[in-house]
């Protein structure tokens, strides 16, 4: 029996303020650190924020120069993967010994990326996955990322990976990281649908997996001191749902709904094997003779530079 510990913690960015977000993820250390994590997931884009309900400035055809001084704003608010804020997450993650996984908009160069963080409390900041497919109007403000992050990696609590928010209906997405030996599947979103629960249980039963789903929790605009079009008042922006489920699609913790909070779930790894018995979507449940993805990890660049040598 091979026992281990997730959690998930569930909490809103900051408006504005990168350094309050990072804050208030430090302020859950002593909470983690009783719950006797392995690996802590953390929602998308939790540092740099989630504009939800923004335009900035923008329709078909045209952009207001407002929406450029809003832009402006929420791109200072990104981070550098080589900033203070990586460093303060591995500090903490070597306190805790345990993985970290959480969403940030990574800033590189003149490009915004909704990317998942993978950092260990022995090797920092390791690996990236960068949002494949911004959904309906992310795509103003966050560049698609490229095959070369698509990271299955070895942490405390077992072979992990992710993929951010609505990524998660990408059925080829699903079969490559299934392909990869995925046992912890992490899904930070901002979804905060009841329906998203059945996403989050189909994965988990598909891949015979453990799903740890972080959703951020953001109050009523009203509550934020905001002003959001269409957005009733009293009602909250995002609210939650954060959940664990087992192989077998059974809930294991959450979904926690209307408030911030820590959610954990004892798992044993041993219960893989046994899910998979019948179910094993890349292995005895597959049919090559017929089905066969190619998956494409090259790294996408725009402008490759050479030096060609003279004969």
């Amino acid at each position: 029996m091979t026992l281990k510990t997730i959690s998930v913690l569930q909490i809103g960015s900051v408006p504005s303020s990168t350094q309050e977000t990072l804050e208030k993820i430090l302020s859950y250390e002593a909470e983690i650190k009783r719950s006797g994590a392995h690996i802590v997931v953390i929602p998308e884009a939790i540092l740099g924020g989630y504009p939800k309900g923004e335009s900035f400035g923008t329709q078909l055809g045209f952009r207001l120069e407002s929406g450029r001084e809003i832009y402006q704003k929420y791109y200072d608010a990104a981070i550098d993967l080589s900033g203070p804020e990586v460093k303060t997450l591995s500090e903490m993650s070597k306190r805790l010994n345990a993985n970290l996984v959480l969403g940030v908009i990574e800033r590189a160069g003149a490009t915004l990326y909704c990317t998942a963080i993978f950092i260990d409390p022995s090797g920092g900041l390791t690996h990236k996955h960068r949002k494949l497919m911004p959904t309906g109007s992310e795509r103003l403000i966050w560049g698609q990322g490229d095959g070369s992050t698509l990271p299955v990696i070895e942490t405390n609590a077992g072979r992990t990976g992710a993929t951010i928010c609505w990524e998660n209906y990408m059925p080829l997405l699903r079969t490559a990281l299934y392909a990869k030996g995925i046992e912890i599947w992490c899904a930070p979103t901002v979804d905060a649908r009841p329906v998203w629960q059945s996403t989050m249980q189909h994965i988990a039963l598909e891949g015979r997996c453990f799903v740890a789903s972080a959703c951020q929790y953001q109050p009523s605009p009203n509550e934020l001191g905001q002003k959001v079009d269409n957005w009733g008042a009293d009602d909250a922006l995002i609210s939650g749902g954060s959940v664990i489920i087992g192989p077998l699609g059974d809930v294991l913790a959450g979904p926690l709904l209307d408030k911030e909070g820590l959610i954990s779930a004892e798992i044993n790894m041993d219960d893989l094997a046994k899910a998979r018995y019948d179910l094993d979507v890349i292995g005895h449940y597959a049919r090559p003779d017929i089905f066969e993805l190619r998956v494409n990890e090259t790294p996408r660049q725009s402008v490759t530079t050479f030096v060609e040598e003279a004969d």
